[in-house]
């Protein structure tokens, strides 16, 4: 059965990620030789960690997974709730530090959770009627079930996870065959919600962001300082770069922070424009390597999972880059596989996981014991 799935599996997904690691592990170096590599030596430990979990979760049959979601659900919640009682880092309460060496981000997590929940929920409605995902009744089953997580998120204030959530549940919908009046009438609703929440809602460091993104030279020295510096890093870099560790905005500490939220702008200026172009490419084969695994799986669960991970990857990709290029506005989103972070390595792996696992099971015959 075993090597059945490995046949089937699409290992084009697994090279793309292996790539993505690399490079990053290059830029992350590059980035951190002024602090002692001491990012640098933890990300190598966080992919070590991560390599177990990504064996594990794709040898588990995603079914047994997806039938143990409420529960972790439920954990993922109580998790959300408590971390709004710790110490804030960098204006938010979004992190579990442990001994002031380790941080675990459960918002990480619970992206893979809610996901996994939703598509077991939204699997069985439309099992007992393919159109009954279109009932009012049972949509508002599905938008509690995100809201909850949702608000929590939004309250840390962690503004780029919140909308990663709705545009995995967005794909998710799709994926389901949501009526096009929905969709039709939630783009209306985003149309008008938009400017509301910018005037009565978002937090003043938030609108910042906003004002400089529409007009990058109202605050150069201050909101849209890292936007400039990143602008420069990246036209610097030019064709093959200024080279590992000789990047000027990376290296004299103009562009921050630089192993996380503009890593894209470390390779944009030592690696140049043909790194940066070369991931870019591998993100969308990545994503469109996804979203045929949701189109070829073998029930609407692996699929409506696979959506929603296509849906991650895809925001994470075009709003990470897209800010560092100021194309959109700046909201602290990492760059899957490439930024530093313990807790999104961790849970990108285990999507990753979970893209291998559907791909491998999309033939019926293997569940047969031979």
């Amino acid at each position: 059965m075993k090597k059945r799935i490995a046949k089937n599996i699409e290992w084009s997904i697994l090279i793309c990620t292996i790539l993505l690691v690399i490079i990053g592990l290059f830029a992350i170096y590059s980035a951190t030789a002024n602090s002692g590599y001491e990012e640098f030596k933890k990300q190598i430990l966080w992919i070590a960690v991560s390599i177990p979990l990504l064996i594990m979760f794709t040898l588990i049959d995603y079914d047994t997974i997806a039938k143990a979601s409420p529960i972790f659900y439920v954990i993922a919640i109580i998790s959300l709730i408590a971390v709004l009682f710790t110490k804030p880092i960098s204006g938010a309460t979004s992190w579990f530090t442990i001994k002031n060496a380790i941080s675990i981000q459960p918002s990480e997590f619970s992206k893979i959770i809610v996901i996994v929940f939703l598509a077991l929920i939204m699997s069985r409605i439309k099992k007992r009627n393919s159109k009954a995902i279109n009932k009012p009744t049972r949509l508002l089953i599905l938008f509690l079930i995100i809201g909850v997580p949702l608000l929590l998120i939004v309250k840390q204030p962690d503004y780029g996870t919140a909308i990663a959530f709705m545009l995995a549940f967005l794909f998710m919908l799709f994926c389901a065959g949501i009526d096009k009046r929905y969709i039709i009438v939630t783009v209306l609703l985003i149309v008008i919600a938009v400017p509301l929440l910018y005037m009565y809602v978002l937090p003043e460091h938030a609108k910042k962001r906003i004002d400089v993104f529409l007009n990058p030279d109202l605050d150069p020295r201050g909101s849209g300082y890292n936007l400039t510096q990143s602008k420069i890093a990246i036209g610097a870099g030019e064709l093959v770069g200024m080279g590992l560790l000789k990047g000027n905005q990376t290296q004299l500490g103009f562009l921050y922070p630089k192993s996380t939220d503009f890593i894209f702008s470390v390779i944009g200026e030592e690696m140049g424009f043909i790194a940066a172009a070369a991931i870019i490419i591998l993100y969308v084969v990545l994503i469109t390597k996804s979203l045929y695994v949701a189109k070829t799986a073998k029930d609407e669960l692996g699929s409506l999972i696979a959506a929603g991970i296509s849906g991650i990857f895809f925001f994470h990709m075009v709003e990470n880059i897209g800010m560092t290029m100021g194309l959109l506005p700046i909201t602290g989103v990492p760059l899957p596989f490439v930024s530093y972070g313990g807790s999104s390595m961790l849970s990108n792996f285990i999507m990753i996981a979970l893209l291998l696992n559907i791909s491998g099971r999309r033939q019926r015959a293997i569940f047969i014991d031979e």
